[in-house]
């Protein structure tokens, strides 16, 4: 079937479980000493990475090129420069257009590492080539592209692993062992935290597109508009046709690991109340907030996001803590989660920072029931996805889950930019029930070519 070729779909298949049958190369010609053959999509800093590995302090992290059971057959990217780099150095073939790619009927896996609103696109068209799929995060650029995400992987019987490596960090694994055997009792309090310093005033100066860069391709399903490097610098983020701010692009991170360990799927309801605070529309073309707030209730859990943009005391999990038995510096740390229990309080780290219990303070001093000292967890995510790819069991970060964490953050963006409507919400199906004015947000405006449609 090829990939603008649409069949309806009833079901998101939301089921946890699921085995995904065998289908195609993956799984009916793969053996346990053969190589599985993927490409990377998009050659920027994070898909090198995941390509290529990188080095930590006291530790080497592995690409997907440096496992043995893998072959690179393709690195894609728009830009001729930064694609043929990456292909150098993986020592395969450079190439500027996924078609090529997804045309290839020896590729089995992709890496899609591109900007958040090429995430569903890229994965869905993948899933209909018959690749399976390791999209980086967040999931979707809106809440109804992640519902295809989820039916086209259904559909088509693909493994698409969501780039939350957190579900595959054997520390987490731990802390959310510890609640479900009762020991932080009854959780009815669930606090997520993304502070960083991510925003900051500019303007867009459009400029002449550069030699050997498409960027008609770049914008994507995005309107057009002219070339604009403050854009292409890592100010896409914080413009509404490419992204949500940090909370999406970002924060998704932690999101999901409070949702996965406090074990809730979509809220009953969902409000959020905040904006750009931090410059004027006269001094600046930035449009995501830099200060948010938003608020989900889960039957008797209250769950809630708390974003602020500005906040350069507030630190990120270095690489030392990641890869050692240090704990983040709670107090200050821009990333955490906090689960207030009836018989303590737990504080979670993503990305290797570790978590504790705490009980109540003696003498004005902490007292500290437990620690789980963490690693960071992108070699045990890759290998997951690899062994899901021969197993076709479905990997830790499953698409559907991946959807439902950035469904929150979309919960959160509609709200806002509704006033702080607040929205009430299918706890099946995950989508926002009466309120028509929610829609134009749930749904981008495609750019042709670049669309996906209603049935996948």
């Amino acid at each position: 079937m090829k990939r603008r070729e649409f069949v309806k779909v009833t079901s998101l298949g939301l089921g946890a479980g699921l085995t995904i049958l065998t289908n195609g190369i993956n799984a009916a010609e793969t053996k346990a000493n053969n190589k599985i053959n993927v490409a990377l999509i998009g050659c920027g800093g994070r898909g090198s990475s995941l390509l290529l590995g990188f080095d930590y302090p006291g530790a080497r992290i592995p690409g997907f090129c440096e496992f043995d059971d893998v072959n690179v057959l393709y690195a894609c990217d728009v830009r001729k420069d930064r694609g043929e780099k990456t292909a150098e150095k993986a020592k395969t073939k450079y190439v500027d257009d996924m078609r090529t790619v997804l045309d290839d009927k020896n590729v089995d896996a992709v890496i899609c590492a591109l900007p958040d609103h090429w995430h569903a696109l890229a994965a869905v068209r993948a899933c209909q080539a018959g690749k399976d799929v390791y999209t980086e995060k967040p999931a979707s650029h809106s809440g109804w592209e992640g519902e295809q995400m989820v039916k086209a992987a259904r559909k088509y019987k693909r493994i698409v692993q969501h780039g939350t490596q957190n579900r595959s960090a054997a520390y987490n694994i731990a802390a959310k062992k510890y609640i479900e055997e009762g020991k932080l009792g009854k959780i009815h309090l669930c606090r997520v935290f993304n502070q960083k310093a991510e925003t900051s005033s500019f303007k867009i100066k459009n400029e002449k597109t550069p030699e050997n860069f498409n960027w008609s391709a770049w914008l994507g399903p995005a309107a057009d508009r002219p070339y604009s490097p403050v854009i292409m610098n890592g100010k896409w983020h914080q413009l509404w046709d490419f992204s949500a701010g940090d909370l999406l692009n970002d924060g998704v991170h932690q999101i999901d690991l409070a949702r996965w360990l406090v074990g809730v799927k979509f809220p009953d309801s969902a409000y959020a109340t905040g904006g750009r605070f931090t410059d004027s529309p006269k001094d600046s073309d930035g449009q995501t907030p830099d200060t948010l707030v938003a608020t989900y209730k889960f039957n008797d859990l209250i769950f809630t996001v708390e974003e602020t943009l500005y906040t350069r005391y507030m630190l990120k999990i270095d690489p030392v803590v990641r890869m050692s038995d240090m704990v983040p510096y709670w107090m200050q740390c821009a990333t955490a989660i906090e689960l207030y229990g009836t018989k303590g309080l737990m504080k979670v780290a993503r990305h290797g920072g570790g978590w504790q219990v705490f009980d109540r303070p003696k003498d004005r001093k902490p007292v500290i029931k437990e620690t789980g000292h963490g690693r960071f967890p992108d070699e045990p995510h890759k290998r997951n996805f690899l062994d899901s790819i021969r197993t076709r069991e479905l990997p830790n970060a499953d698409i559907a889950e991946g959807h439902c964490s950035t469904a929150l953050v979309h919960y959160s963006t509609v709200s806002l930019r509704l006033g702080g409507a607040a929205l009430k919400i299918n706890k099946e199906t995950g989508k926002i029930e009466n309120n028509a004015e929610a829609e134009k947000y749930w749904k981008r405006d495609y750019r042709e070519p670049f669309a996906i449609t209603d049935e996948v």
